[in-house]
C-alpha cells in the first residue's frame, strides 16, 4: 500500500470517528450559543451593576444643600443624619448603619469628601457616590459664577465619537472598537481549539499506545504515517467546527440588526430619547458591519497553522508516555507558548501596531493568536503578514521534523516514565 493511502486510511478513520461522535455534534452546536450567552450574561450583569451596591449610608452634611439633593436622587441608598460622627462611628462597629458620607462645607469648592464604613463593600457604593455628586457639584459651581440653563446644558450634555475609515471609494464607517473586540475573540477562539485539538492527538496517542493499538499498526504503517494521519484526521474536525460556526456568524451579521431590534422591543416612553438613538445606532452598525472574506481566510490559515505546529508537539508527547498523567510535566514547554500571548493579548489591542505587538505577532509560536488579533483590528501591512507565514512553514517544518523522531522511538517504548533528557536521547538515536 502506497504512502498516501495509508496516510489517507488513517485520517479518514480519525475523522470519521470523531465526527460522528454525540461530544462533536453537541459541541459544535452548542459551544457558539454558550458563548454567546455566558459574555451576554456577563455584559448584562456588568452594565447593570456597574454602580449597584447593597449598602445604604448616612450622609453628614455641612454644606447645607447637597445632602438633600443626594438623598432626594436615590432615598434607597442615602438618608440624612444629624448624629455625630463619633455616634455613627458604633453604629457601624455594631452594624446598624453600613456606613456614613461626610461632607465638608467646602465640598462643592474642592470636590473632596470621605467615606466611613466597616470595611469591602466593593467600588459599587463609591461608584454610585460620585456618579450622583459629580453632576451636582458642577451644577452649583456653575450656580455660583452666574451661568443660565443653556450653559447647565450644554456643560452636562457630554461628547459622542464616530471612527471613519479614510478608502478609495470615500470616507466609511470605521467600527473599530467593534473589529477590535472581534479580534480578541478570534484570538481567544485559536488559543481555545489549539488547546483542545492539540490535546485530542495526545490523548488519542496515548490510548493507542495503552491500548497496544499502535503495535499492530506499526507492523504495516510506518510511525510518521499514524502521527500524521492523526494529527491531519483531528485538525480536518477541527477545521469542519470552525466552518460551522463562520457560517453561523455569517447568519448572524447578515441578520443581526432584525434580531437585535426584535430582542430591544420599544423603550418605556420616560427615557425613549436617548434610548432609541442607542438602538437606532447599534440596528444601524450591526447592518452595515461587514466582515472581509480576507479575515475570515486569515482566521482560518491562522488556526491551521497554530494547530499543526501545536499538535506534532503534543502527538510527541503523547507517544513518550504510557497514561495521561506522566504527559503533565512533559507538556509544560508545549502549553506555555499558547498560554503567553494570551497574556499579552490585551496590550497588543489597545496598540496594534505599536512595536510589542508587531514583535511578538512575529514570534511563530505566538503569531496564530496574536496576529489575527490585529489584522481585525487594524490594517497590519503585507510585509508582516507575508514574514509571519514564511516564519510559520519554517517553524512547522522544524517541529515536525523534531516530533517525528520522539515519536518513531517513544511510540514504542513502555514501562519508564521519561524525563526532557530521555527525549533528546530519542531525537539524537532516531534516524
Amino acid at each position: 500500500m502506497k504512502t498516501k493511502s495509508k496516510i489517507g486510511t488513517i485520517i479518514k478513520h480519525e475523522y470519521l470517528s470523531k465526527i460522528k461522535s454525540k461530544g462533536f455534534i453537541i459541541g459544535t452546536i452548542l459551544a457558539p450559543v454558550g458563548i454567546i450567552v455566558i459574555y451576554g450574561i456577563i455584559i448584562l450583569v456588568a452594565v447593570m451593576s456597574a454602580d449597584q451596591t447593597t449598602k445604604k449610608l448616612a450622609i453628614v452634611d455641612y454644606t447645607e444643600r447637597i445632602g438633600a439633593m443626594l438623598v432626594e436622587r436615590d432615598t434607597s441608598k442615602f438618608f440624612l443624619t444629624d448624629l455625630k460622627e463619633a455616634e455613627l462611628n458604633e453604629k457601624v462597629l455594631t452594624g446598624e448603619i453600613d456606613g456614613y458620607l461626610v461632607m465638608p462645607k467646602d465640598f462643592a469648592e474642592k470636590g473632596a469628601a470621605t467615606v466611613y464604613t466597616s470595611g469591602g463593600g466593593g467600588l459599587g457604593f463609591v461608584t454610585l457616590i460620585e456618579r450622583n455628586t459629580e453632576d451636582i457639584i458642577v451644577n452649583l459651581r456653575l450656580d455660583e459664577i452666574g451661568a443660565d440653563e443653556s450653559v447647565k446644558a450644554l456643560v452636562n450634555r457630554g461628547i459622542s465619537l464616530s471612527t471613519m475609515k479614510v478608502t478609495q471609494e470615500g470616507a466609511q464607517d470605521d467600527y473599530s472598537q467593534v473589529f477590535a473586540i472581534m479580534g480578541y475573540v478570534m484570538g481567544f477562539v485559536i488559543y481555545g481549539l489549539m488547546f483542545t485539538y492539540g490535546a485530542f492527538v495526545m490523548r488519542g496517542v496515548i490510548e493507542e499506545k495503552a491500548n497496544r493499538i499502535v503495535e499492530v499498526l506499526a507492523s504495516s504503517v510506518k510511525p510518521f504515517e499514524i502521527m500524521m494521519g492523526k494529527v491531519i484526521g483531528i485538525g480536518a474536525v477541527g477545521l469542519t467546527q470552525v466552518l460551522f460556526w463562520i457560517v453561523l456568524m455569517g447568519i448572524f451579521v447578515a441578520f443581526g440588526g432584525s434580531i437585535a431590534a426584535g430582542f430591544m422591543g420599544t423603550p418605556d416612553m420616560a427615557t425613549a430619547g436617548a434610548e432609541m438613538q442607542d438602538q437606532n445606532a447599534m440596528i444601524e452598525m450591526l447592518n452595515n458591519i461587514s466582515i472581509s472574506p480576507w479575515l475570515i481566510v486569515a482566521f482560518l490559515f491562522y488556526f491551521l497553522a497554530g494547530y499543526f505546529i501545536y499538535s506534532t508537539l503534543f502527538a510527541a508527547v503523547g507517544s513518550a508516555v504510557d497514561q495521561e498523567s506522566d504527559a503533565a510535566q512533559l507538556q509544560i514547554p508545549v502549553t506555555l507558548p499558547i498560554i503567553i500571548p494570551i497574556m499579552f493579548i490585551a496590550n497588543v489591542m489597545s496598540n496594534p501596531d505599536g512595536t510589542l505587538a508587531v514583535v511578538l505577532s512575529l514570534i511563530p509560536f505566538f503569531t496564530p493568536i496574536l496576529m489575527i488579533a490585529r489584522i481585525a483590528a487594524t490594517s497590519v501591512p503585507i510585509w508582516q503578514i507575508a514574514l509571519s507565514v514564511v516564519l510559520l512553514a519554517a517553524t512547522f517544518f522544524a517541529c515536525l521534523y523534531f516530533a517525528a523522531k520522539i515519536y518513531r522511538v517513544g511510540i514504542l517504548m513502555y514501562g519508564k516514565k521519561p524525563t526532557f533528557k530521555d527525549m533528546v536521547k530519542w531525537f539524537k538515536l532516531a534516524k
